[in-house]
């Protein structure tokens, strides 16, 4: 049997953009507003996740996104009632990809022994919606074999639980954790990855290279840097041939 190579693909900020969520609030507070909430929805959506981590707590991470939005405008002296507050849940249903990942996926799909999983900290129901409702990932749905969310490990990325947990799950063991590959564009989430063992390929899109700085030395950075997901599949046809 031949080497198969595990790709964890990350959803949010990795496959969809969080930020196109901004245009679903500019219809409630107008566009001025919208960036800025926006930003500050997912800086206390992953605060909360990391902060409940540590406190040994738990919430579905729909729950999470919920209360850090009502965070966002409260500090932003915003008021919304929660109709209106519903809709911008269900915006995370139809969440824009970023322009690189249809021509990756496409891809990748003639790519063999390589099998592609979602690995997400949202919830089976919302991770689900949030890929088979997308106008852009929906028609590339059927590449991942399985949706492998955090609620069994009862934690947040980046506890290693969560890591471990994915790899029970593609059935790997640890000491086959050189074909499994994590791809995301989020740092603490790649530096997770390393301190467990695993690889992984960090999404650099902006350019700006890598400056996180929490853990020194090889597993304080990505396995590899790419500037779009194209790169990654480029990456693993020389490690299925190499």
């Amino acid at each position: 049997m031949g080497r198969n190579i595990i790709l964890a693909f990350d959803l949010y900020g990795t496959l969809l953009s969080t930020a196109s969520i901004a245009s679903r609030l500019a219809n409630y507070v107008g566009q001025e507003k919208a960036s800025s909430i926006a930003a500050k929805w997912r800086l206390y959506q992953l605060e909360y996740t990391w902060r409940l981590t540590s406190m040994k707590q738990y919430e579905p991470f729909s729950v999470v996104t919920r209360r850090s939005l009502k965070h966002a405008l409260a500090e932003t002296k915003v008021h919304l009632e929660d109709e209106a507050i519903d809709s911008l849940m269900e915006a995370y249903d139809t969440l824009s990809a970023f322009p690189d990942v249809k021509p990756a996926l496409e891809s990748l799909a003639n790519v063999p022994n390589c099998t592609s999983v979602i690995f997400s900290n949202g919830t089976h129901p919302m991770v689900s919606s949030s890929i088979y409702q997308s106008q852009d990932l929906s028609p590339h749905a059927g590449l991942f074999q399985d949706i492998v969310v955090v609620e069994e490990a009862q934690k947040f990325k980046p506890a290693p639980e969560t890591y471990e947990l994915l790899l029970e799950q593609v059935g790997k063991s640890k000491a086959d954790m050189e074909d499994v590959w994590l791809i995301s564009s989020n740092p603490f989430d790649i530096v997770g990855a390393r301190a467990v063992g695993l690889k992984a390929a960090w999404v650099d899109r902006e350019g700006n290279g890598w400056v996180d700085a929490v853990v020194e030395g090889e597993l304080g950075g990505p396995t590899i840097v790419v500037k779009s997901l194209g790169e990654v599949v480029d990456a693993v046809r020389r490690l299925l041939t190499g």
